[in-house]
């Protein structure tokens, strides 16, 4: 299986500061995913032609489930977190990561009924002081909504903006989880043009073995947005069931 994530920063390019959502997609397409990962994903906002990118998205690559969540609000659309996977969500939750009067922030949980069993997934993109990460890390790794799938095979990515790797040893470690992008010398995804920080990171727990991982830095994805793509290939070590009478759709706070 693989999962892309992928900061696109509303489709403008880094460098040249110009709409164009083909490029993403051109992107994404050329690693060709199961499951994608996006975070500031524009809905109705002007300098993205008022496109509604989560359902232009979610119809171009024929995802079997999507889940997007606005997290900040404009004068006229917003932007948040969007999730597509080419197997169905059976479980899904947003939980907000806002801290007292900082940027709005979002998680989301999702549990997908992969060919190979239940995967539970956490989607989210972090704030930008080291005291505001650490606090949405443990805020979501106690949240009843998320442990209530924690049993599963996990995956924790997105945008973590977590420049000094503290999370490492903060509250994801504590949980018990693994970094994925490991050396961070070896997954510089910021800024894409000339990338020094190692801001898109992947951490997994339980039953998942990762093959490999990697920052996608061809000439295009250095050109469509200011962050570059990271892709984890993984696979369930053994199946695992999951109760579809006791799956739910829900959001939580």
């Amino acid at each position: 299986m693989r999962i892309l994530s992928y900061n696109i920063h509303k489709g403008i390019g880094g460098q040249d500061r110009r709409y164009n959502l083909e490029r993403v997609i051109r992107v994404i397409e050329a690693s060709a995913p199961d499951i994608i990962c996006l975070q500031e994903v524009d809905r109705h906002v002007a300098r993205s032609r008022h496109d509604d990118q989560p359902k232009l998205l979610a119809e171009y690559f024929g995802a079997a489930g999507h889940l997007f969540q606005l997290n900040v609000h404009l004068k006229e659309g917003g932007y948040g977190n969007l999730v597509l996977s080419r197997w169905p969500i059976r479980h899904k939750h947003q939980v907000s990561l806002r801290l007292a009067s900082k940027k709005p922030r979002g998680a989301q949980i999702a549990v997908i009924d992969t060919p190979d069993g239940a995967l539970h997934l956490a989607h989210w993109h972090l704030g930008l002081a080291e005291q505001e990460r650490q606090w949405q890390a443990r805020h979501l790794m106690t949240h009843s909504l998320f442990n209530e799938s924690a049993h599963l095979p996990t995956v924790v990515i997105g945008d973590f903006n977590d420049w000094r790797n503290m999370l490492v040893s903060g509250a994801l470690g504590r949980a018990g989880f693994q970094q994925v992008t490991s050396p961070i010398s070896r997954f510089r995804s910021f800024p894409a043009f000339w990338a020094m920080g190692s801001l898109d990171k992947a951490y997994i727990r339980g039953e998942i073995m990762v093959q490999e991982a990697h920052i996608i830095r061809t000439r295009l994805a250095k050109q469509a947005s200011d962050h570059l793509p990271l892709v984890v290939d993984f696979e369930l070590l053994r199946e695992n069931g999951f109760d579809l009478n006791g799956a739910a759709n829900g959001e939580g706070a």
